[in-house]
């Protein structure tokens, strides 16, 4: 059919939020390995406003919605750049969790990062 695969686009909201990281200054890798703390994925949500087509030049725009103690909320836009269109806006919501699967507080060096 010529347009992407619709769950392609939760993969994008991943390397929005990978990139938001880095941009604030830490490896999202860095925050697993030096706090035993991984966000874990509770929900996402996805709303396609348009078709992206392959080989489309997409921009993802990623926010911190809300950031809670032990939660984060991401929104996120994605932007066809030629010409300017909206394809998708959604939203994930993660849970700090320690490498046992139980929930934990945000590690204080990294609140910052989110708030």
């Amino acid at each position: 059919m010529g347009m992407v695969y619709y769950a392609n686009y939760l993969v994008w909201f991943e390397v929005g939020r990978a990139e938001f990281c880095r941009q604030r200054g830490f490896a999202y890798r860095d925050f697993e390995r030096e706090n035993d703390a991984y966000l874990a994925v509770a929900e996402a949500q996805c709303r396609y406003h348009a078709p992206a087509r392959y080989d489309d030049l997409l921009l993802i725009r990623t926010r911190v919605e809300e950031f809670r103690k032990r939660t984060v909320r991401f929104g996120y836009e994605i932007v066809r750049k030629d010409p300017q269109t909206v394809v998708a806006t959604g939203s994930t919501l993660h849970v700090v969790l320690d490498s046992r699967g139980r929930p934990k507080s945000f590690p204080t060096a990294y609140r910052g990062y989110f708030q």
